[in-house]
């Protein structure tokens, strides 16, 4: 079996869907004997409705998702180079193009028949941060993959613009002292990674929910699977058992025949054999007269 294939078209369906085609594969690659492929298989996970609706925009709009991705890779190389004309350009491109496609992946989910809810929605927004800024991430979105909201990237942004050296200063020019970033108040900066950290513990406590609530339906598929061979087995019992009481009944219906068919033979020997005397006797009774006659 093409496990990529395979792979490929379970993570084009929408996650109420996954399961019973991911177990139907499975089921199909046992029988052909395939067990490689029927293990790969079953260790798919079915993906979160957030990550879902990423990796759909990844799917159906491949040039946006190239452009997101590009811009992913400048704003990894301008933090890694602290190129503040870079991040400046970068960042603002970032909020524009995370919030609009962000929306386009709800749109594509209503138009799939899979409406999502503003929560949803800013776990698409999340998930989009987190595949600018980590590789690994960019990879599986890029592959429509995804199967769960990943971390908010709280690092990734941590420096700001202004706050970046420049990536070059001009000749004879000492570069000016950066301006001192005005802070934010302590206990708005506290509320701000409070927040991010509550979010990534509700994406993972989804992400949990969703892993078992896919637990639970393996459990449902198994005992349904259970309980249907049991009444098989049940129903084949039940024709064997009539088919035994069956075969009993004509057996003694047989053996009655055949006592009744062997006391037949006995009158009719019996009958026989008076028949035979009484012909005898005819016989003798003929010869005695004929020689009287004579």
């Amino acid at each position: 079996m093409d496990v990529e294939q395979i792979t490929e078209e379970l993570y084009g369906l929408k996650p109420g869907e996954f399961v019973a085609a991911r177990d139907a594969y499975v089921a199909e690659a046992r029988r052909a004997k395939d067990g490689v492929a029927a293990k790969e298989i079953a260790a798919l996970r079915k993906p979160a409705l957030a990550a879902w609706a990423a990796n759909r925009l990844a799917r159906e709009r491949r040039q946006d998702a190239r452009r997101f991705l590009m811009l992913g890779e400048r704003l990894r190389e301008a933090h890694r180079t602290l190129d503040a004309e870079q991040l400046r350009a970068a960042s603002r491109e970032q909020h524009r193009l995370v919030t609009a496609l962000a929306r386009t992946a709800a749109e594509l989910a209503r138009e799939a028949g899979q409406p999502v809810s503003e929560t949803v929605v800013h776990e698409v927004e999340q998930t989009l941060h987190s595949v600018l800024a980590h590789e690994d991430v960019a990879e599986l979105w890029s592959r429509g993959r995804l199967t769960k909201v990943p971390e908010a990237a709280v690092g990734f942004t941590a420096i700001a613009p202004e706050e970046a050296v420049p990536a070059r200063v001009p000749a004879g020019r000492r570069p000016q002292p950066t301006p001192e970033p005005t802070k934010e108040p302590d206990h708005e900066a506290t509320r701000r990674r409070d927040l991010e950290r509550a979010r990534a513990a509700a994406a993972d406590a989804d992400a949990e929910v969703a892993e078992r609530e896919q637990e639970l339906e393996e459990a449902r598929r198994q005992r349904q699977a259970a309980t249907t061979e049991a009444e098989e087995a049940a129903a084949e019992v039940g024709r064997l058992e009539t088919a035994l009481r069956e075969a009993r009944q004509t057996r003694l219906d047989a053996q009655r025949a055949a006592s009744a068919a062997g006391k037949a033979v006995t009158a009719a020997e019996h009958d026989l054999q008076q028949t035979r005397r009484a012909a005898q006797r005819a016989a003798r009774t003929v010869e005695r007269l004929e020689r009287g006659g004579s």
